[in-house]
């Protein structure tokens, strides 16, 4: 059986990029927020803006 790589916890990702890992992600903002955003998926934008997201927590 294979080994699925992963891509590691504090990867980053831009409002509008394919979501590269499932988990939790929070918004690099402030007021910061959380969100789980499966693999594939667009990362959305928060509070109407196009924000950086970074994986704090695997799925």
């Amino acid at each position: 059986m294979a080994t699925q790589v992963r891509n590691p916890v504090g990867t980053r990702a831009r409002t509008g990029e394919i979501c590269p890992e499932s988990g939790v992600w929070k918004a690099e903002a402030t007021p910061s927020t959380t969100a789980p955003i499966a693999k594939g998926n667009r990362m959305p934008p928060y509070r109407g803006k196009a924000v950086s997201w970074k994986l704090i927590q695997h799925a």
